[in-house]
């Protein structure tokens, strides 16, 4: 099976552009592609989301706009199950960058969250927030930097089936031109 976790970064709290993507792909147990990259959101930045992810507008402006990005990205995303911790989110802000930028992808996509595994395989933990599993795991982690997100995510699935967790128990269908997750 191949996975795509992924994890976004917004400049604002409308959760509507990105301000950064990072892809952790795994197939096979094994991380076998990364990319991470600033987005240009085309849209403001509020201070908090500033001191969040450290993105300066500056910097995001001189990235390519997530259409521009989308070409490169969606065969990666068409080519597995997509991952992300507290997925929904993610998904969401997807979503709508698709719908901003009127790109066609599909009506709906299948994911799985890395909060919810984590809730199953680690019940004992006081939360399942990214910086707490890593924590517990010994994972490296540059909280709310979209490469290191990712690839934390990655990590954490391959622990959960080293668990003998199974993934596609998890699987949900998030409706992407409604903008909601699905059973």
């Amino acid at each position: 099976m191949r996975y795509i976790a992924f994890d976004v970064e917004t400049p604002n709290g409308a959760n509507n552009r990105m301000s950064a993507i990072g892809v952790t792909v795994v197939e096979d147990g094994r991380i076998v592609q990364e990319i991470a990259t600033l987005v240009n959101p085309e849209t403001y930045f509020h201070r908090f989301n500033i001191q969040l992810t450290g993105i300066m507008p500056e910097a995001a402006e001189k990235a390519p706009a997530f259409y521009e990005l989308w070409p490169a990205l969606e065969p990666i995303f068409s080519s597995g199950l997509l991952i992300a911790h507290n997925a929904t989110f993610d998904m969401g802000v997807l979503a709508k960058c698709l719908a901003a930028y009127g790109i066609e992808w599909k009506d709906s996509a299948d994911y799985a969250c890395t909060v919810q595994m984590g809730r199953k395989c680690f019940p004992e933990l006081s939360n399942h927030k990214l910086n707490t599993l890593c924590d517990y795991l010994g994972i490296p982690l540059e909280h709310h930097q979209a490469g290191s997100d990712s690839r934390a995510c990655a990590l954490l699935l391959m622990q959960y089936q080293e668990h003998g967790l199974e993934v596609e128990r998890f699987r949900r269908r998030y409706d992407l031109s409604r903008r909601r997750a699905l059973r």
